[in-house]
């Protein structure tokens, strides 16, 4: 005979309740890690100072006023577009699969504790983590390389929108994507590979027209394009909206490309998520 998992009916308050908690745990649990914090939270801060100290002295363009872009700052809108991508997608995917495969989800389906609180826990994980990742990412090129940050408020908001919907997005995509990998074992050599060549090809380590127009195409269809497109809109001059494919930010396009992977994401997690993986 085959056990049936059920999952816990609560009243909507007491959920909420336990998902606020699973945050705190997941936030502490996620810093005590030393491999995640540096490969996850750390990278892009570690990788945007290399790329500035690099190239210091290159002329990546001129901005609005003809002074010369550096390093830092055009590197900047990349970086913290790589960290939604490996705070959401990678981190989310590689933890859940983990989970599954030693038993915590196994042992969780038998407690008291809704799946959507659990499910709470880990997107607010990812968001805590991911607005901690963004401040320092922003204040190390602002203190450190000497970045001017933009002065206008529409920018921020931009920065803002494109940010929470980047990180809701790479969650869900993270939650969707932990079912590929077949053991917790083989999760980082599965998940690190995707991650990786969606920021070569989506222009978080290359200018983005540098790169082939059938790559530039083929990098349309994943979300991390447009993320970062977003991002360089909001803190890039307007000089380099002309670099851009198609010649705009196309803030819109950002929206409806990254809201169709988010639709995407929960479609599948509704479909083929479960506690306790089928062939366990």
């Amino acid at each position: 005979m085959t056990a049936t998992m059920t999952t816990p009916t609560l009243p909507a308050g007491r959920t909420v309740t336990l998902g606020v908690s699973r945050i705190i745990y997941e936030v502490k649990a996620y810093f005590r890690q030393g491999d995640t914090v540096f490969f996850t939270f750390l990278f892009p801060v570690m990788m945007l100072a290399i790329f500035s100290t690099a190239f210091a002295e290159s002329d990546f363009g001129r901005d609005d006023a003809g002074n010369t872009m550096s390093g830092a700052a055009f590197y900047l809108p990349a970086m913290l577009a790589a960290g939604v991508l490996l705070s959401g997608l990678q981190n989310m995917s590689i933890d859940i699969a983990t989970e599954k495969s030693d038993g915590t989800l196994k042992r969780l389906a038998g407690s008291p504790l809704p799946m959507i609180s659990y499910f709470i826990g880990k997107i607010g994980q990812v968001f805590v983590t991911s607005v901690l990742q963004a401040a320092l990412i922003i204040a190390v090129a602002a203190l450190a390389f000497g970045v001017n940050l933009p002065d206008d408020p529409q920018r921020w908001l931009t920065f803002v929108w494109v940010f929470v919907l980047g990180v809701t997005t790479s969650s869900i995509l993270g939650i969707a994507l932990s079912g590929l990998p077949r053991s917790g074992k083989s999760a980082t050599a599965v998940i690190i590979p995707i991650a990786l060549v969606l920021q070569f090809i989506s222009g978080v380590y290359l200018q983005f027209t540098m790169l082939p127009e059938w790559l530039q195409n083929v990098a349309s269809v994943f979300p991390l394009k447009w993320m970062a497109q977003g991002m360089r809109a909001a803190f890039l001059p307007e000089t380099f909206e002309a670099l851009e494919q198609g010649g705009s930010w196309d803030l819109a396009g950002v929206a409806i490309a990254t809201s169709i992977w988010l639709v995407v994401g929960l479609v599948v997690c509704r479909l083929t998520f479960r506690w306790i993986r089928k062939d366990s």
